[in-house]
């Protein structure tokens, strides 16, 4: 599912963390991998606005993931040490409520290499 997109997204990270290394902040991160997407002719779509409802009633709060790619992915970006329990919440709730099946939490907080996880539901 989404296989050789999931490999181009993650390849696009991967030269994002060759170039800047880790420990930068999160925004510089986003921009950069977005520049790598518009490089590689990845179609993407940056900070889109989920609304929520409850009972048919749009809700005022409204998600915002970092990335759509492929119309397909989710992605979410951090620059932390570790992912944890919180950041794969955050993105499942992502996928539930767009009903998304593919989504990818890439991480550039570690000093050692890029490090990601993907998920399907």
């Amino acid at each position: 599912m989404l296989k050789q997109e999931g490999y181009e997204l993650i390849g696009a990270a991967f030269e994002v963390y060759n170039e800047l290394g880790f420990g930068l902040l999160e925004e510089i991160y986003q921009q950069a991998l977005e520049f790598e997407l518009e490089t590689r002719n990845i179609p993407f779509d940056s900070k889109r606005e989920l609304k929520v409802y409850y009972k048919q009633r749009k809700l005022d709060k409204v998600y915002i993931p970092d990335l759509f790619v492929y119309n397909g992915i989710i992605a979410e970006l951090k620059a932390v040490k570790e992912l944890n329990d919180e950041h794969r919440a955050q993105l499942m709730n992502y996928m539930r409520i767009t009903n998304t099946k593919v989504g990818y939490l890439i991480n550039f907080g570690k000093s050692e290499q890029l490090d990601w996880e993907r998920f399907i539901i």
